[in-house]
């Protein structure tokens, strides 16, 4: 059996966590998968080209899904922590670079790891 280069791991796990996310705002549909696959070929030729952004390929996977969804959907991930005022998307930090976090500025806080917004939403485990 192949192993896995450090290249197509970074990618797995970006593919991954951006899932588990979507499925924790229960917007995993079919099409909104077809984006998270999308980013993961650009962001392939992307690391492909700087080796050593493997490990920002999370982030840029979650704002690109995030981009793609806004033009279709709407904003994503809604704020889980602010209950009032006009409902507003999380946003990734940093832009680039490892160990990305959902955010809310209006709050100012750090809601959750890019892939655990499930323990964030609640703590709903995806069925």
């Amino acid at each position: 059996m192949e192993s896995i280069g450090p290249l197509e791991q970074s990618l797995h796990t970006a593919r991954a966590r951006v899932l588990a996310d979507l499925a924790a705002g229960e917007v995993a549909a079919a099409d909104v998968v077809s984006m998270v696959e999308d980013s993961v070929v650009q962001r392939r030729w992307w690391v492909e080209q700087w080796p050593e952004g493997a490990e920002f390929v999370a982030g840029l996977v979650a704002q690109d899904v995030q981009d793609a969804l806004l033009e279709t959907y709407g904003r994503w991930p809604l704020c889980p922590v602010c209950g009032s005022g006009d409902p507003h998307a999380l946003e990734v930090e940093p832009e680039l670079g490892p160990d990305p976090y959902w955010v809310c500025h209006k709050a100012g806080v750090k809601v959750a790891a890019v892939g655990s917004l499930g323990t964030a939403m609640g703590g709903v485990s995806p069925s």
